[in-house]
């Protein structure tokens, strides 16, 4: 960094106090942090330093960038009232955090003469501490205003000690943000359908969540070894037939809830198989009509 820049933290919940403890880390200045609530900002202040205020508009006013990790829906009210309050300058940086949303978001400060971006982390955000820990190492999705905001955006990541994927701004860009949800949050909803299934069973949920975790941590390995399309296993995979007809069978008679997720899931695992090359055809169709439920799943 040629000179020691200052930032306000507008929005001081687990990612503004997380990226705010970072950025304090790697020697940037925390200049200001702000929010609406009073305990936020006792929560956070310890991480990030910097002078506490629940107006957003002089937080933004002592600082050369200005980071909004509001909810989405509260970043483009935040920004147009920083403008609005006329503190903005020509020389700032406004960025957003917000995976989905797009740089119109701060178009009350572009207006005023400030560059802006998206700066996303691609990491969850379950607790503060965790989140300091995860976020350096993993990618952040940047969409920049211009060429000198994308330069600055890039150092900005390096400096946290992530890796920069850069998005051009637009309806395309929310797809990005599709694949991060269903990595996390629909991961999270998949093994808690598996925890029920176990304990449906007469599992207690400890037992159930511990067993379930080497299975899924063995997998994530063989996809960070070999990636996706090699690392499927199972019944599909080996194109048994049988097996999944026994599953379908045991769905409906106990848990009948849970079989449109396993047959939708197990309609886009049968074209993964298939992608895989080493099902028969036959094993293949016959698989897709059972998920389709175009056959009936007898155990014959």
């Amino acid at each position: 960094m040629e000179k020691k820049e200052r930032f306000a933290i507008v929005g001081l919940g687990k990612v503004g106090t997380a990226i705010g403890f970072l950025i304090r880390k790697v020697g940037y200045e925390i200049a200001a942090v702000a929010d609406l609530s009073e305990e936020a900002l006792r929560r956070g202040h310890p991480y990030t330093g910097g002078y506490m205020t629940r107006n957003a508009a002089h937080a933004a006013s002592m600082a050369d960038n200005v980071i909004i990790t509001t909810t989405d829906d509260a970043i483009f009210q935040t920004c147009k009232d920083i403008a609005q309050a006329g503190v903005i300058r020509n020389d700032q940086r406004f960025i957003h955090m917000s995976g989905s949303g797009s740089l119109a978001l701060l178009e009350p400060a572009r207006e005023k003469g400030a560059k802006t971006a998206c700066i996303h982390p691609l990491q969850s955000f379950s607790n503060v501490a965790g989140a300091i820990d995860n976020i350096p190492g993993s990618v952040f999705g940047v969409t920049a205003s211009n060429q000198e905001m994308e330069s600055w955006s890039q150092e900005f990541v390096r400096n946290l000690g992530g890796i920069p994927f850069f998005i051009n701004d637009g309806d395309k860009k929310t797809l990005y943000h599709v694949a991060a949800c269903i990595a996390s949050n629909y991961l999270v909803t998949l093994l808690h359908f598996v925890k029920i299934i176990y304990q449906n069973l007469g599992m207690e949920e400890e037992i159930a969540i511990k067993s379930i975790l080497p299975l899924v941590k063995g997998t994530l390995k063989n996809i960070e070894a070999q990636g996706t399309t090699l690392s499927l296993t199972g019944p599909i995979a080996r194109g048994d037939v049988g097996t999944i007809r026994r599953h379908l069978a045991a769905l409906r008679e106990f848990m009948p809830e849970m079989l449109p997720y396993y047959r939708l899931l197990g309609l886009a695992t049968v074209k993964l198989a298939e992608e895989r090359g080493t099902v028969k055809e036959e094993n293949l169709k016959t698989l897709e009509e059972l998920m389709k439920g175009e056959e009936y799943e007898h155990t014959g």
